[in-house]
């Protein structure tokens, strides 16, 4: 599982087989799906950081310009 802020949004990566699976974290343990982002399959966990930044950018803002390891 790798944890990352994507842009002030708590998300995970957990790789199930051979697909990435998305979620978003809550602050109390439990997580939700996000159907509707496709991670490569190819992607290695090196490059899931600058994937992720990719597909979210327009959520940046002055407080959370980028994504980060969460």
């Amino acid at each position: 599982m790798h944890k990352f802020n994507v842009f002030g949004t708590l998300m995970s990566v957990h790789r199930q087989q051979d697909e990435w699976l998305l979620f978003i974290e809550s602050g109390t343990g439990m997580r939700r799906r996000v159907y509707d982002v496709i991670i490569p399959s190819e992607l290695s966990s090196e490059q899931l950081l600058g994937y992720l930044d990719d597909i979210f950018h327009e959520h940046s803002s002055d407080k959370h310009p980028s994504v980060t390891l969460g």
